[in-house]
């Protein structure tokens, strides 16, 4: 096995996410080669290509349509690869056609690359999380999904809007599962250390249930709504996965909702979101957020229904 090359990382998938992801993580200078790879060759190729015509308005680095032998010394290994979601699909239909694939791209990885972080990011993420840590055999701390990252951001960019405030001041989370059952942990959220309802006041907003309610569905849908429009969502779970990346490449211990595998008294034994502390090595540690008993039991249903899904994968 080669030595971990800190400034590599490897692209498992060049469809829309593979590819828009490659291009944010270009643009942002973090790595200094990215290897692409492709079950199609020639559009991994076409994708390195495109990219690199645009390196000299950039910073140099090298990018390049490769093969699993190539990823060796990558320290993180992006799995974009999969089925895309359809108008009207959930993220759990995915689940068979997406975990027959990981079943033949894991081993591959793990055969030339031992040390490196997988960074899961096809759907449903946290059933694929699941499967790629089951399957690579990797320690916990270096297998992980973009969870709800993204989820996490749109929640903050829709409270941003409705207050009318930077939503980088804003502090709070999606948690559980990447899907229909994920969580809006209101009880820890604030703005610069204001609690949400006390801030939302000073702007002018007294209905809290109706707005929570509202917010949380809105971010929940907003996947399918972007998928109804334009077939596909991209561009934000591309700057997800470069702030992932910036977290370990620069080990930040930066606080992430990523879909990691939890084995709490109440939960055990399967992937989901909470907030983490992400560094060089992956997932350092777990961050515990204040929620509500309503919020608590949500996150355990969360946690059933993926489990019950789980079951189910690996019985067949």
């Amino acid at each position: 096995m080669a030595e971990i090359n800190s400034r590599k990382a490897a692209i498992i998938g060049c469809g829309f996410v593979g590819s828009a992801s490659a291009f944010a993580l270009m643009e942002s200078s973090l790595f200094s080669e990215i290897v692409l790879i492709d079950a199609d060759k020639n559009r991994a190729e076409g994708e390195a290509l495109d990219i690199s015509h645009g390196l000299p308005f950039s910073k140099p680095m090298q990018i390049y349509a490769g093969n699993y032998e190539d990823i060796s010394d990558a320290s993180v290994v992006i799995i974009t690869a999969g089925a895309g979601q359809k108008p009207g699909e959930t993220r759990l239909d995915l689940v068979k056609k997406n975990t027959a694939i990981f079943k033949t791209i894991i081993p591959q990885i793990t055969q030339y690359n031992k040390d490196g972080i997988l960074l899961v990011v096809a759907n449903p993420v946290d059933i694929l999380t699941y499967v790629a840590k089951k399957i690579s055999g990797f320690p916990d701390n270096r297998v992980f999904g973009s969870g709800t990252v993204l989820d996490t951001a749109r929640l903050k960019y829709l409270l941003g809007k409705r207050l009318a405030v930077d939503s980088r001041s804003i502090h709070a989370f999606i948690i559980g599962e990447h899907g229909d059952s994920e969580i809006a942990a209101w009880s820890s959220a604030n703005v610069s250390g204001i609690p949400l309802h006390n801030f939302c006041e000073m702007r002018g907003h007294f209905e809290h249930e109706k707005a929570m309610i509202e917010i949380a569905e809105d971010v929940k849908n907003s996947a399918y709504e972007i998928i109804e429009k334009k077939k596909a969502t991209y561009y934000g779970i591309a700057m997800s996965v470069k702030r992932i990346c910036e977290a370990i490449v620069r080990d930040e211990k930066s606080i992430l909702p990523v879909s990691s595998i939890q084995n709490t008294d109440e939960i055990h034994d399967v992937a989901l979101s909470m907030p983490v502390i992400v560094g060089k090595y992956g997932v350092e540690g777990a961050v515990p957020i204040e929620l509500d008993d309503n919020e608590k039991a949500a996150l355990k249903k969360s946690a059933d229904t993926l489990k019950a899904i789980l079951d189910d994968v690996l019985e067949n």
